[in-house]
């Protein structure tokens, strides 16, 4: 496995992308999605992970219990899911400032229009809340 982040590429892998008028006009439910979201990681991580692992296999017959094990033996060890920044603010933690390293790195390269207002495209109003902290194994 080899992590772009591990490479100085600190751009987000995984978001939840919805439109500006869900997040305007129904925030109670993307804050539930966001929140079922964190905690559905917290157990399918440091739970029981059975019903997960049946719709994988179910999606995927192929794949092995060794393989799913090995998968989430992986997730845990890389830090893939659960590191960094939501170790203290939960699982989905995002920052202004991880936001800004990749845009500034983007624009370095000639990727991006430095004039671009980057923050328009991401909310941190339904993160950083500790959502599922108390899921995670002391």
């Amino acid at each position: 496995m080899f992590l772009l982040a591990d490479h100085g590429y600190s751009t987000y892998s995984t978001l939840i992308v919805t439109r500006n008028e869900i997040v305007e006009k129904r925030p109670d439910l993307v804050q539930r999605f966001v929140d079922a979201s964190a905690i559905g990681w917290y157990h399918y991580l440091y739970g029981d992970s059975a019903k997960g692992n049946a719709l994988i296999k179910a999606s995927n017959p192929d794949i092995t219990d060794a393989q799913i094990a090995f998968s989430i033996k992986t997730l845990k060890e890389r830090g893939i899911v659960d590191s960094g920044d939501t170790l203290k603010f939960g699982i989905g933690a995002m920052t202004d400032t991880r936001w800004k390293d990749f845009f500034d790195k983007m624009v370095e390269i000639g990727m991006v229009d430095p004039k671009t207002d980057y923050r328009k495209a991401y909310t941190l109003e339904f993160v950083n809340k500790g959502v599922g902290l108390d899921l995670r194994p002391k």
